[in-house]
């Protein structure tokens, strides 16, 4: 694995148990019946963390799809599937 690979891997590694804690602290607050405000923020705080993962796992993907793509056979193809992907990701 590359260095910048294993670099966003990590990263990635890093936001996501810290997603998976923001989710258990959700679980907690549902069941201590926390304010339904506090409850939605947090929510939102979860969401946006996702969707941060999301762009940062997008970005790399299409940067090696694009390298890979230039100059050989099939570059609509990954072309194709940067952008199948990015409409899913903006959902």
């Amino acid at each position: 694995m590359s260095e910048d690979k294993e670099r966003v891997s990590q990263d990635l590694l890093t936001r996501l148990r810290r997603i998976e804690g923001q989710v258990r602290g959700l679980q907690r607050m549902i069941e201590e019946e926390t304010e339904c405000g506090q409850i939605l923020n947090q929510v939102a705080a979860v969401r946006s963390a996702l969707n941060k993962v999301g762009m940062i796992m997008f970005q790399h993907h299409s940067r090696e799809c694009i390298a890979k793509a230039v100059g050989q056979e099939g570059q609509q193809e990954r072309i194709d599937e940067i952008v199948t992907l990015m409409g899913r990701l903006i959902k």
